[in-house]
């Protein structure tokens, strides 16, 4: 992809990976919608930041993707990029009596179904553009599990291969499709823990390990790879995924 003249949109651009994204694309002379559920924080967010354009998403609400599609025809027909990145996570205990479905279920809907709902809404706005780019956040626990994250590590591996058979679909058309794997980061995807955790990596040097990869056409088989999502990307590969799954995961 270009890096710079674009126009972006990014779901779950309020906080995190999507938050960071933003501002990065934005400080390289990109046109940057954000979108999310909350409309105090997506103002907030561009008070904060002039320039930054904030849209209401609600994934879950039947009217309201229609609704921004409609917008964004509208007011920015030149849309040529998707990060598709609103995603949750939310540990499961399966052993527990009291388990049921309900934590997988809304994982489904935001990860996978939101995903494939909004890249259905846009894709055709983005297939007559040129430069056009998908680009949708998994995470390298698609490649390794954590079993205490049963659906969102199940829902990370689905995108992956979704991902693929998108890529291989669009090979005629000219929409690059890209997937971001991102390492354990300092984010509040699991709590406001993770954002201070030391085991993770600092959110400021992920943004800009992805933007220098990106500006580099640094992509192998279209998958951006930190330094450190490479072990556990090859794990099973190298002989190494029992090893890598009982430190992950340990008895």
């Amino acid at each position: 992809m270009k890096m710079t003249g674009n126009t972006i949109l990014i779901t779950g651009g309020t906080s995190g990976i999507g938050r960071a994204l933003a501002e990065a694309f934005h400080d390289r002379g990109n046109r940057v919608i954000v979108t999310g559920r909350r409309q105090a924080l997506l103002d907030r967010i561009t008070a904060e930041r002039p320039g930054l354009i904030g849209m209401p998403l609600d994934l879950g609400a039947p009217s309201s993707l229609p609704r921004l599609s409609a917008q964004i025809r509208e007011d920015f027909p030149e849309l040529n990029v998707l990060i598709a990145n609103a995603g949750i996570s939310r540990p499961e205990d399966m052993t527990a009596d009291s388990w049921d479905a309900t934590d997988a279920e809304a994982i489904v809907g935001t990860n996978i179904l939101g995903v494939l709902r909004v890249t259905a809404a846009l894709l055709p706005i983005l297939k007559g553009q040129s430069n056009a780019t998908i680009i949708a956040t998994s995470s390298n626990l698609a490649f390794v599990p954590r079993a205490d994250f049963p659906a969102y590590c199940a829902s990370k591996a689905f995108l992956h291969s979704w991902l693929q058979s998108l890529r291989h679909q669009l090979r005629r058309i000219p929409v690059e499709v890209l997937e971001l794997a991102p390492p354990y980061v300092q984010t509040e995807l699991t709590g406001t823990q993770q954002a201070h955790d030391t085991r993770a990596m600092p959110l400021p040097a992920y943004i800009a390990e992805v933007m220098h990869l990106l500006e580099l056409r640094v992509h192998p088989r279209d998958e951006v790879l930190v330094e450190r999502d490479r072990a556990r990307r090859w794990a099973e590969r190298d002989g190494r995924y029992e090893s890598t799954f009982t430190a992950m995961n340990p008895s």
